[in-house]
Formats: structure tokens, C-alpha cells, sequence
């Protein structure tokens, strides 16, 4: 990989006419920007564009260089390629082609792929970590935040709650540059700096508690702990390590109760997880907890403003700030709408089959229903996966799959998985062991969900 490294520095600096693709969630919105600060640096002319995957196969190379980032192994990018054209992709996702493939052609092709080398995508890099390994080809080791904010919103530390592999050098310059503040073994609850504890813990879906969408329960268990008062309601971030002792072990004591007695080796997984302060931002930001910040970065994603958040990215605190906020904002309200539709009557809405569930999310927006269905894990069965149907237009559906974390401590890889039963049923996915997604044809989706059913069997061992 450092010799494709410096293939690719020098690339880009014989090169004038430039274009660079990057993938709309938060791993490719980082990428793009750190590629396009690298560019800027290098006092290189480019385009950016944010795109999705289904666009990719046999696109019109129009440039001297395109520059796909946390996309295009997966994809037909080259099949119009012309003579003396320059191909650079730096993607983590599995390659449709081998190291070999770059040979004889009358054009460049250079592809980064952890996984040519051995290396899991899943886990010890991402797009925007491969990306910032191309900036320190260039000496720009202050790109290494961004790095560790790409890691973050791809869920690279969900497997252990810590950093591994090549995401760990990346963490490490991140820190050695004081741009991040690690806390090792924290209690693992979104808006960390931002929301009522009592809000945060009510979020709580990998297995459905007591507490789980019911703050009432949440801030009667914080008054009981004696860490939480009625009339002063606090963050994590304001807990003190004895008291979130004391939460972890209630949680722990919770949680034990509802799972069989297999998964007890994987509770502490679900609650104790490093958490990461961006310390050059405002202590009082949602940027500064990488969390919150991830998730403001997939907003822009979803709702087609990745140029706001890259902005952002590259250091506009003032007015790409403030409408980052707006689109935040807007993001949030359609996410509750889209909720608020499917679980008004969930036990209609939720269709369970033998080995998974799914609803239908027609007229939720094909960027949103992933997050939609994430959200709604909190609402069913958490020992199933559940899949979300929305449609894109009149020949095409987009599916998202999310699921408990406890099920991909099983070792099913639900992102292979849909790869191959959407490949199966004329349409293309892929994705996370937890969280993946697929577009199909719209007359196919009866079948996809046979399929996925039967593709389940003797795999779920609830």
C-alpha cells in the first residue's frame, strides 16, 4: 500500500484536470474532503461531486484524472475508459477486481483497496482513513480529525467499542497532533454533550428494555441511582466515573435479563465504548463530541447538501456552520415524521416473518430510511433483522437492513448477504454486518424477502 500511496501522489501531481466522486454518508463526505483539501493545497483545479452508487456503472470519463473515494471498487467505473485517461480509487469495500487487473491497459488504473492486502474494510479502515493516508503521502497530517471522524460515522469501532487496525495509526496522529481527546472504556450513549441523560438513555434499541422510547422509566431509574435529580437534569458528559460505575452496572443487571444467557459475553460491548472529543472545536458545539458530529455529516448526505458539510470539514465555522445546523435540524423533524408513521401502529406496520421483519416505507425519503430503520429497532424484535422498502421510482426500490449488534457478534455478515439476494433478484447491495442496503426492482420485492428469509435459516440461533 505505500508504494500505491506514492503511485498516487505522484499521479495527482502530474495531473491538471480533475474530478473527484465520493460516496453521500459521512465516511464519503470526509473522504471527498479531504481529497479536495489536498487538491486545494496543491494549488490543483478540481470538481466534487457526492453521488450514490447505482450512478457509477459504465460512467462517462470526461477528465484527465477521476478520483473515486469510499466508492468504486464495487463498480463498473472504467468500462468507458479512453486512452491515457488516470483512474485513482481509494475504497474499502470488496473489489469487483484483483491487483491484476491495472495491467495492460492503454489507460492508468490504480486502485487502494485495504483488502487487496489482507486487511478487513470493515474495521481497520474506511474510505475517508484511506483518503487520509494519501494526505500524509503529502506531509498533511493535520487531515488526521477527519480521518478519525470517517471511521466514526462508518461505524469502524462498533465490533469491540475500540479502534483497530490502520484506524489506530490514524487515532494515534489524531492525538499526537492535539486535535483529539480519547476517553477509553466510556459509557457508550449518543449526545454525549447535547442531550438530558434521561433523553439519551431512552434511545437505547440494540435490545428493547424497559427504558427503551420511555423517558419517564429513564429519569425514574436516574433519580433512583441517585445520579440524575428531577429539577437538575444532567449529560454523560457532567456523570462522574462513579456514577456511571453505577450506571453501567445497572444497565448490565438490565440488559441480562432480556438476552439469552450467550449473549451475557457481549453486554458490556452494547454499554462501554472510547469515546472522542474534537478538541479544537467549541467545547459547547455538537461538533465536538465525533459522534453528534458524524451524524450532522450523514444529514447533509441524506438531504443532498454534502458540499455544506464538507465545507465545514475544511474549516467554514461561520455561515456553512449555521445552515450545517439548519439542515440538522430539518433532518431530525423528517426522521420523526417518518417514525412517527410506521410505529403509530407498529404491530400493523412491522411485518414479521420467520427469520426477519420488515415494513413499508413508501413516501419516506429513499436518503432517510435507513436511518428510519435503525431507529425503529427499538420498536420490534431486536433478535431479527429488520428491512425498510421505500420506493425510488416507478421501476426501483431502495432497501435498508439494520440490526442489533448482539447479531453480528454472531458472525452474520448481513451486508454479504443482501449483496447476494439483491444480486439474485436483478438489483446490486452490499453493506455492514449491521447495517447494509440494496436497490432492487420494484416488482421483485416478494421474492427478495423469500429469498432473504430462506437465505436466514439455521443462521439465527434465537
Amino acid at each position: 500500500m505505500s508504494e500505491q500511496y506514492r503511485e498516487a501522489r505522484s499521479i495527482i501531481e502530474s495531473s491538471d484536470d480533475i474530478k473527484v466522486y465520493s460516496h453521500i454518508d459521512c465516511d464519503g463526505i470526509c473522504s471527498g474532503a479531504i481529497l479536495s483539501t489536498i487538491l486545494d493545497r496543491q494549488n490543483k483545479d478540481h470538481e466534487i461531486e457526492f453521488v450514490n452508487l447505482d450512478v457509477l456503472d459504465d460512467l462517462e470519463l470526461t477528465h484527465e484524472l477521476t478520483i473515486f473515494s469510499d466508492l468504486g471498487s464495487g463498480q463498473r467505473i472504467d468500462t468507458k475508459a479512453k486512452e491515457g485517461q488516470k483512474i485513482l480509487i481509494l475504497d474499502h469495500h470488496p473489489p469487483l477486481r484483483d491487483l491484476d487487473y491495472r495491467n495492460d491497459k492503454n489507460y492508468t488504473y490504480l486502485e487502494i483497496n485495504p483488502i487487496h492486502h489482507g486487511i478487513d474494510g470493515s474495521y481497520y479502515v474506511c474510505g475517508g482513513g484511506l483518503c487520509y493516508f494519501l494526505a500524509k503521502e503529502f506531509g498533511y497530517d493535520d487531515l488526521s480529525w477527519i480521518g478519525v471522524l470517517s471511521a466514526i460515522g462508518d461505524m469502524q469501532n462498533t465490533r469491540t467499542g475500540h479502534f483497530e487496525g490502520l484506524n489506530e495509526i490514524i487515532q494515534q496522529d489524531a492525538i499526537d497532533g492535539g486535535y483529539l481527546k480519547l476517553t477509553k472504556n466510556d459509557i457508550n450513549i449518543y449526545g454525549r454533550n447535547t442531550r438530558p441523560l434521561f433523553m439519551a438513555l431512552s434511545y437505547f434499541s440494540d435490545v428493547k428494555l424497559p427504558i427503551t422510547n420511555n423517558t419517564n422509566e429513564t429519569m425514574a431509574v436516574l433519580e433512583e441511582l441517585g445520579i440524575d435529580e428531577k429539577h437538575n437534569r444532567k449529560t454523560l458528559n457532567q456523570l462522574t466515573m462513579e456514577e456511571k460505575g453505577r450506571l453501567y452496572q445497572y444497565l448490565f443487571g438490565m440488559i441480562s435479563k432480556v438476552v439469552p444467557g450467550r449473549y451475557v459475553q457481549y453486554i458490556s460491548r452494547l454499554i462501554i465504548g472510547d469515546s472522542y472529543t474534537f478538541l479544537k472545536e467549541d467545547p459547547s458545539s455538537f461538533l465536538r463530541d465525533a459522534s453528534e458530529f458524524s451524524t450532522a455529516m450523514n444529514a447533509c448526505g441524506r438531504n443532498h447538501e454534502e458540499k455544506i458539510a464538507m465545507e465545514v470539514l475544511k474549516g467554514d465555522r461561520f455561515v456553512e456552520l449555521d445552515r450545517l445546523e439548519g439542515v440538522s435540524r430539518d433532518h431530525r423533524r423528517n426522521l420523526a415524521q417518518a417514525i412517527e408513521r410506521v410505529t403509530a401502529d407498529a404491530e400493523s406496520s412491522i411485518v414479521e416473518l420467520e427469520n426477519l421483519q420488515y415494513f413499508d416505507g413508501t413516501g419516506i425519503k429513499p436518503e432517510i430510511v435507513g436511518t428510519v430503520t435503525g431507529m425503529i429497532l427499538g420498536h420490534c424484535n431486536w433478535k431479527k433483522p429488520i428491512i425498510g422498502f421505500t420506493q425510488t421510482d416507478n421501476e426501483g426500490i431502495k432497501v435498508s437492513l439494520r440490526c442489533s449488534r448482539l447479531l453480528s457478534y454472531d458472525g452474520i455478515h448481513f451486508g454479504n448477504i443482501i449483496r447476494k439476494v439483491s444480486s439474485d433478484v436483478g438489483g446490486s447491495g452490499g453493506g455492514h454486518s449491521m447495517a447494509c442496503g440494496a436497490y432492487i426492482p420494484i416488482d421483485k420485492k416478494e421474492e427478495f424477502l423469500s429469498r432473504f428469509n430462506n437465505e436466514l435459516n439455521g443462521k439465527l440461533t434465537n
